[in-house]
């Protein structure tokens, strides 16, 4: 007479790991992950473009908190070079968060997250 189907080994079938064990796991990674989130969108990155003419400071949830621009950089004739410089300290700024987002979140090796 054959076996009954199942699973091999019972319940035990995720390579002897029991799956109250897994359910922990799985709850003290996603604690870790939301303080690891919380922890970056508490934190400042700031970037500066045009020999220090422009800077701006972005929250680790991308929220830009500040924008600065020298007097001197402002020229009515040339209103595109200042469009540029605050684009590209904008971008920088959101560069490193990601960088930052994705080196914390690194260390949870999950498939399919990143």
């Amino acid at each position: 007479m054959s076996k009954r189907g199942g699973f091999p080994g019972g319940m035990g079938g995720f390579g002897g790991m029991n799956i109250n064990n897994l359910m922990k796991e799985a709850k003290k990674m996603q604690a870790d992950l939301e303080k690891s989130q919380a922890e970056l969108s508490e934190r400042e990155f700031e970037s500066s473009a045009g020999g220090g003419a422009v800077s701006v400071k972005v929250s680790g949830d991308k929220k830009i908190k500040e924008i600065k621009i020298q007097k001197d950089v402002v020229d009515p004739d040339d209103v595109e070079m200042l469009q540029d410089l605050i684009i590209t300290c904008v971008n920088e700024a959101l560069r490193q968060v990601d960088e930052a987002q994705a080196s914390s979140m690194g260390k949870y090796n999950i498939p399919g997250l990143m």
